[in-house]
């Protein structure tokens, strides 16, 4: 069963691969719609549940969005807000990021697809896609402030 993967993980910090957009994704799609719903996500990537494909789900207007290969093609705006991730639990920081971005990919059935996104689904879009490139929301954050997450993350889930 593909299951939540929690960090330190190391399939968390890897780039992953474009897929065939053709190719039979629903199993992957369905289990990671699955787990977001368990934990009441806004989005979810596929190396989250240890598939280093380029793929994920992202909850928008109550329909999951799901893409293949996506990307982010056009940014603007800025806003901070807090924000969690299902794979650092009980872990929130203040992350700036684009208020608004158009997201271009496709669907698992091939067909490309852009999407202009605003406020909490703009965040989620970038925030899975940079689950797609190895990045995690610690790593917006200031190398002094990244330590004293770490050390405290470490210390509450009792590996050091």
């Amino acid at each position: 069963m593909l299951n939540l993967r929690i960090y330190p993980d190391p399939v968390l910090r890897q780039k992953c691969e474009e897929v065939n957009p053709t190719d039979n994704l629903n199993l992957i799609f369905e289990r990671m719609e699955e787990i977001m719903k368990e934990k009441e996500g806004v989005g979810f990537s596929a190396p989250q549940i240890g598939i280093l494909k380029r793929l994920i789900v992202v909850k928008m207007n109550d329909e999951f969005v799901r893409l293949v290969n996506p990307e982010i093609i056009e940014g603007e705006g800025e806003e901070v807000c807090e924000e969690g991730c299902l794979s650092l639990p009980d872990v929130y920081l203040e992350i700036k990021r684009y208020q608004r971005v158009k997201v271009r990919g496709f669907t698992p059935e091939g067909v490309e697809r852009e999407i202009i996104a605003e406020g909490l689904p703009a965040r989620a879009f970038q925030h899975e896609i940079d689950h797609l490139n190895g990045i995690l929301i610690i790593d917006h954050i200031p190398a002094e402030e990244k330590i004293d997450i770490l050390m405290t993350y470490k210390y509450k889930a009792g590996t050091i």
